[in-house]
């Protein structure tokens, strides 16, 4: 059987295989990328491959021993953030956690570029006598670990559900027809909305065969440009020289309307810095 196991919180979801059967939510001993960790069994796969094996059912001891760890690294966190104090370095520590046999203290850190934290890893090797890793993560993995609020007045999606980050750009803003605007569009990550793709794939099937604004289609035997398009109506205006049209998408459709070219591509803005 191929397991789904999650070491953390909203973790990704790594597949590993075991001969035996274990249950949903049920504690396993595997190898994740850090070390031996203690994770948790989330999915069953009756078929598929996996690169590892799980090592064991956890067992009421190592159980124990990871709930200790977490205490250990809690202490160890609040340890590290002093350590960053008297090196002045610009990071911010955010968690630690040790592995199970605790062969390993990872760090995780937020900082806004490429930090030397060799003299830090020295330093928490010597206080700690283990092996020091430093795991510095993204803006949105952040918002993840920290939590907040978002602008729906809910608490954000990373944070109460979301496992994998997908790609978000601004074509998915423009095909909802959303205003472009950063303070209405990203959340506070200051990333692009995650929410932006839960409904896109509906939004391009309300829009299948149905030209953008600007560009030349043709209606009957005739040429027009697109003067505008609504998809929350459903409807599109067609202009030429001598005359404008307004219909629905379907009378477009159904009257055989159909894409000729694309507009000119619009210039590029500054707001590509909201994407993933």
């Amino acid at each position: 059987m191929v397991y789904g196991v999650t070491f953390e919180k909203l973790g990704q979801i790594y597949h590993f295989e075991f001969d035996g059967e274990i249950k949903i939510n049920q504690k396993v001993v595997a190898e994740s990328d850090f070390g031996i960790e203690i994770g948790t069994v989330i999915k069953i796969f009756n078929e598929g491959t996996a690169e590892k094996k799980i090592l064991r059912i956890a067992t009421q001891e190592d159980i124990e021993n990871d709930l200790a760890n977490q205490k250990d690294a809690a202490a160890a966190f609040e340890i590290g953030k002093e350590k960053v104090l008297e090196h002045d370095l610009p990071m911010k520590m955010l968690y630690a956690r040790y592995t199970l046999d605790k062969a390993k203290l990872i760090y995780f850190f937020s900082a806004d570029g490429r930090i030397d934290f060799r003299a830090l890893v020295k330093d928490l090797a010597a206080t700690f006598k283990t092996r020091i890793e430093l795991r510095q993560i993204g803006v949105r993995d952040v918002a993840k670990i920290v939590g907040g609020i978002g602008m729906c007045g809910m608490q954000t999606c990373c944070s109460r559900f979301e496992r994998d980050f997908k790609s978000i750009t601004l074509k998915y803003a423009k095909t909802q027809q959303l205003l472009i605007n950063p303070s209405k569009i990203s959340g506070v990550c200051g990333r692009l909305l995650c929410c932006l793709a839960y409904e896109n794939d509906v939004y391009l099937e309300i829009l299948k065969g149905i030209p953008d604004t600007g560009d030349t289609a043709k209606f009957g035997e005739k040429i027009y440009t697109v003067s505008e398009v609504n998809i929350f109506s459903k409807t599109i205006k067609l202009k030429n020289n001598e005359e404008e049209l307004k219909m629905t998408f379907d009378e477009f459709l159904n009257g055989k309307g159909e894409k000729i070219c694309d507009s000119k591509p619009p210039e590029e803005t500054e707001l590509h810095d909201l994407e993933n």
